[in-house]
C-alpha cells in the first residue's frame, strides 16, 4: 500500500476516533448525571419516610436556599419552605438571635447543635455538613430537628450536645473579636472570600459598609480603656441588630472600625442600611465630651458595592482597598 493511501485512511479515521472519544465522554457524564439523579430520588424517598423533621440546605448558593423539606417538618415550619433562605426559615421559627448564631455556625463548615423551642415542643437542632468526595467545602447541610421527648437515650443526646457546644466555643475563640464578640478580621476575610466566590458564580453583587467611630482616641483619653471596650460592645450590638438578613455578618477588624457584609444588590438600599446604623449608634446616647461634631458617640460610614462577575480585583484586593490602613 502506498504511503499516500495510508495517510488518507488515517486522516479519514481521525474524525471517527474523535467521535468515539466524545461519545464515551458524553456517556460517562450522562451516566454520572443519571446516577446523581437516582441517588437524589432515593435520598428524598428515605427522608420523606422519616418521622424526624429534616431540611436539606444548599450552602453553595447565595442565601442558602432550602433544597428539600420532608413532611415531618411541616408542623414546625409549614409547607412552603423549599427555596426560602435557610436563615429566614430559622428566624421565623426561633427568632433573629438564633438565626444569626446558626448562620455563623454554618459558615464554619462544622457540625453543631442548638436547643430550639417551637410551640409547646423542644427540639435539638443538629446541623451536619454534607460533603461530596473531592469537595474542599460542604455544598449542603442537613438540619435535623430531634425531639427532646420520647428519646431512648436522653443522657447520650445531652452529652453529644454538650460536646458540640464545647467545640463551637473553641471555634468561636479563634474567630471572635475578644472585646465585642463579633467576628474578628481574619474570620471576616474568610467569610467574605467564600461569599465572593458564590456571588461571582451566580453573577451576583456583594456590599460592604465600613463604620469608624469618630474621634475615638479622645474618648479613650477621657474615659479609659474599660469604658472604651464597653462602648465598642454596645456599638457592635447596635450594628448587629440592624443587619437586614441573618445571612449578613458584621466584624470588628480592630481599633474603632466595624465592617458589615450585606447581600443587598442595590447601592441605594445599602446606603439606607448605613444610615440606619449611624442613627442607631447615635441613639445609644453614649456621651462623648471631646467630640467636635456631636455630644454623643457617632460613626462615619463608607459604602462599597461589588459586581463580583465583572470585578477585576480579587476579593482580598477589594477588601484591602476598603480597609486601607486599618490593622487586623
Amino acid at each position: 500500500m502506498c504511503r499516500s493511501m495510508m495517510m488518507s485512511r488515517q486522516a479519514r479515521g481521525r474524525p471517527e476516533l474523535r467521535r468515539c472519544r466524545y461519545s464515551k465522554t458524553f456517556s460517562k457524564r450522562y451516566n454520572a448525571r443519571t446516577m446523581e439523579s437516582l441517588e437524589r430520588n432515593i435520598l428524598e424517598q428515605v427522608l420523606a419516610g422519616s418521622t424526624e423533621p429534616v431540611l436539606i440546605v444548599n450552602v453553595g448558593q447565595a442565601d442558602w436556599p432550602v433544597a428539600f423539606a420532608n413532611p415531618a417538618f411541616v408542623p414546625i415550619g409549614g409547607e412552603a419552605v423549599t427555596g426560602q433562605p435557610f436563615a429566614d426559615v430559622i428566624e421565623e421559627i426561633a427568632g433573629r438571635e438564633l438565626a444569626l448564631e446558626v448562620s455563623e455556625s454554618v459558615r464554619s463548615g462544622q457540625e453543631t447543635s442548638f436547643p430550639v423551642e417551637s410551640g409547646s415542643r423542644e427540639y435539638l437542632l443538629v446541623l451536619t455538613p454534607l460533603q461530596l468526595r473531592g469537595d474542599k467545602t460542604p455544598r449542603n447541610y442537613a438540619a435535623y430537628w430531634r425531639s427532646s421527648t420520647g428519646t431512648s437515650t436522653p443522657d447520650g443526646a445531652e452529652t453529644h450536645h454538650a460536646l458540640l457546644k464545647a467545640k463551637r466555643r473553641i471555634r468561636d475563640l479563634s474567630r471572635d473579636d475578644p472585646v465585642t464578640g463579633l467576628l474578628n478580621g481574619r474570620a471576616f476575610r474568610e467569610v467574605f472570600e467564600h461569599d465572593w466566590a458564590v456571588a461571582a458564580r451566580d453573577k451576583g453583587r456583594l456590599s460592604l459598609v465600613m463604620f469608624t467611630l469618630n474621634e475615638f482616641d479622645a474618648y479613650i483619653e477621657v474615659f479609659g480603656r474599660h469604658a472604651a471596650d464597653s462602648c465598642l460592645r454596645r456599638v457592635g450590638r447596635a450594628v448587629r441588630r440592624c443587619l437586614r438578613r441573618a445571612s449578613d455578618v458584621v466584624a470588628r477588624p480592630n481599633g474603632a472600625c466595624f465592617i458589615a457584609l450585606s447581600h443587598a444588590s442595590d447601592e441605594g438600599g445599602v446606603k439606607d442600611f448605613a444610615a440606619r446604623i449611624s442613627t442607631a449608634v447615635r441613639e445609644l446616647g453614649l456621651h462623648h465630651p471631646r467630640s467636635t461634631s456631636s455630644k454623643f458617640v457617632t460613626v462615619t460610614s463608607e459604602v462599597a458595592v461589588a459586581d463580583t462577575a465583572d470585578e477585576k480585583r480579587s476579593a482580598a484586593e477589594f477588601l484591602d482597598e476598603l480597609l486601607g490602613s486599618v490593622p487586623e
